[in-house]
């Protein structure tokens, strides 16, 4: 699906690392949000001592906070649970934690880290997103779509893990800059190419996702639920 306006209104982008969103979905922030919809940011997980250094973690929210001016995004949360030992924390909590953060927001469309990506926060991020949207609730979101994490999504184990098999795309022609601007802000997680994480990686795939349905850079999806 693409079009000359995306009609998400109030939109919630989680991610299970700062950057992430980024990577998935920056550019369909940077139009949402130049288009006068609210879009906020759930990090999940923050890096702990001794496996993470704490400086490196102020250093990299203080990146994503610049990174999430440069995009317009209305409001950042940060859940605060474990990096890479999020499947050490129970399930009802990580559940609980975004359950509270989409019942503050009450958002349209919620934009979620595919189920099939290599890193198992990712998968458990995923799970626990769709748990806090269960439709059962008086106000739910209606839309839900999964975005594609560059050296994440890509390295999954092919015919054992799902496929990221993308089936809406979102035309970020005029905000692929913003995008690369934003990305530019996390310097401690950007690399030089060939790396995934370099800005050049990052700008092919929105070319090659942009050819598939035809328009100059794009954002690709597979959509998860969508009640019109």
């Amino acid at each position: 699906m693409t079009g000359t306006h995306i009609n998400f209104r109030r939109t919630l982008v989680v991610a299970p690392h700062p950057d992430d969103e980024v990577l998935g979905a920056g550019g369909t922030i940077a139009r949402l949000a130049s288009e006068g919809e609210d879009v906020f940011v759930a990090i999940v997980t923050e890096g702990t001592p001794p496996r993470f250094d704490r400086a490196d973690v102020t250093r990299t929210q203080a990146e994503a906070a610049e990174a999430h001016r440069v995009l317009g995004v209305k409001e950042t949360f940060w859940l605060r649970l474990p990096a890479a030992q999020l499947g050490e924390v129970p399930h009802a909590t990580v559940n609980g934690a975004l359950l509270e953060v989409v019942r503050r927001v009450c958002p349209q469309t919620v934009l979620l880290p595919f189920v099939g990506d290599l890193h198992a926060d990712h998968r458990l991020t995923f799970t626990s997103g769709l748990v806090a949207c269960r439709p059962h609730q008086i106000e739910f979101p209606k839309l839900i779509l999964a975005y594609e994490t560059l050296s994440e999504t890509n390295w999954n184990a092919p015919y054992v893990s799902p496929a990221f098999v993308p089936n809406f795309f979102v035309d970020i022609t005029n905000h692929l800059e913003t995008k690369m601007l934003a990305m530019e802000m996390f310097s401690s997680q950007l690399r030089e190419p060939p790396h995934e994480r370099s800005l050049p990686a990052l700008r092919a795939l929105a070319t090659l996702r942009g050819a598939t349905v035809m328009v100059q850079a794009a954002e690709a999806f597979v959509l998860v639920r969508h009640i019109a």
